[in-house]
């Protein structure tokens, strides 16, 4: 098999591991009567090892390829969703969150660079949409599979099944299946800088600050519908097919992303999306209605679908020579601070004032992220 088909497959069975985590470490939580503010922590919890160890990953990977970070990426994921299925407690959730979270780092951080590696610069936009496609795949499969799973079998059953997603990985990269591009010699990359030059470039400054905020308004959606779906009466199936319908429209819109690449400008993609994104999050606490919720759920898995593919073709062709993998991880450090701080914060007002407050929160940053990228796109 191509390198590109079998590291989208890979990924796409590891992602939904992870992501199925999430949904049934939320709803479990919910379950077991947690508050808002607990839900967040948790929540938080995936993004803090990544937020201290992306980058120093990232060097890792430069320095010896994605193989070795993938198969230990496979391995911590299977780890973090089984614990819940041996130890049944809110204490094992927690250690779902963190192992899960540092794992999938690698995974995501890995797959990515040897794509981009892999990849000659004119392809990279249509080879990352691919990738993109993979996860929205993942992505409508997994809260659908775990919300199902809840609702049959039962909570430790359903991170048991997560936990089987990881199987062939781990089987297939021990095997060393999946040819990857070789890792950069010290003579072929360029001098090994602080980090902080990376955030000195202005194309990589501007990417980070985009990618950040629609990171973060995907990690507030990933934590707060559950939330919401629960407060408003839905099963745990309902909220699954509700968050399908966001992942179903991730999938349509980076399915035309070869065509949307073609005629639409990056910055000029990234105002649109920010902005739709912005609309839904205003209107979501209007509705409790399964129909209504899953039409803005796809409006804004539209808008924080689309821009993915474009800004990580940016980003690695920005990057210094032999450092793709540091600017990877730098990207992933930047977004997990942000996924770390911002379920606290959102969890605590969740707790003190209600949801309507978190949506809207993240509303206005979305909304000052696509001025941000107007500005952005008149300079150039």
């Amino acid at each position: 098999m191509r390198p590109l088909p079998l590291i989208i497959i890979l990924m796409v069975l590891d992602h939904v591991a992870f992501n199925g985590s999430r949904v049934a470490v939320s709803l479990y939580a919910i379950h077991q009567h947690a508050t808002p503010l607990t839900v967040g922590t948790l929540i938080a919890l995936y993004a803090l090892l990544p937020a201290l160890l992306s980058v120093k990953a990232g060097r890792w990977i430069d320095r010896i390829g994605v193989n070795k970070p993938l198969l230990v990426g496979s391995i911590g994921v299977c780890l973090g969703t089984v614990m819940p299925f041996i130890f049944p407690t809110m204490t094992a959730l927690y250690a779902t969150s963190i192992l899960t979270g540092v794992s999938f780092m690698l995974i995501n951080v890995s797959a990515y660079h040897a794509v981009g590696e892999m990849s000659p610069p004119e392809d990279r936009p249509v080879n990352f949409s691919y990738v993109a496609l993979g996860f929205s795949t993942s992505s409508f499969i997994a809260p659908m599979l775990t919300g199902v799973a809840i609702d049959q079998l039962g909570y430790p059953m359903t991170f048991l099944i997560l936990a089987l997603f990881t199987v062939l990985p781990i089987i297939a990269l021990s095997a060393n299946l999946l040819p990857t591009p070789r890792p950069h010699r010290p003579h072929e990359t360029a001098a090994q800088g602080s980090v902080m030059d990376l955030l000195r470039d202005a194309n990589l400054r501007r990417l980070f600050i985009a990618m950040a905020v629609l990171t973060v308004a995907w990690d507030i959606y990933s934590f707060a519908i559950p939330i919401h779906g629960s407060h408003i009466g839905l099963s745990a199936s309902k909220i699954g097919i509700v968050m399908g319908a966001f992942a179903a429209a991730t999938f349509t819109v980076r399915l035309a992303m070869p065509f949307i690449a073609h005629r639409v400008k990056p910055w000029s993609l990234l105002a649109a999306s920010l902005l739709i994104s912005g609309v839904s999050f205003v209107v979501i606490p209007f509705t409790d209605s399964v129909g209504l919720l899953m039409a803005i759920m796809f409006l804004l898995g539209l808008g924080l679908g689309a821009p993915q593919p474009m800004v990580l073709t940016l980003l690695h062709q920005a990057a210094p020579v032999g450092r793709a993998g540091e600017a990877l991880g730098l990207r992933t450090t930047l977004i997990n601070t942000s996924q770390t701080v911002m379920p606290l914060v959102f969890g605590a007002l969740g707790a003190a004032l209600g949801m309507a407050p978190l949506f809207w929160g993240m509303a206005i940053a979305l909304f000052g992220g696509s001025l941000f990228a107007r500005r952005v796109r008149h300079k150039r």
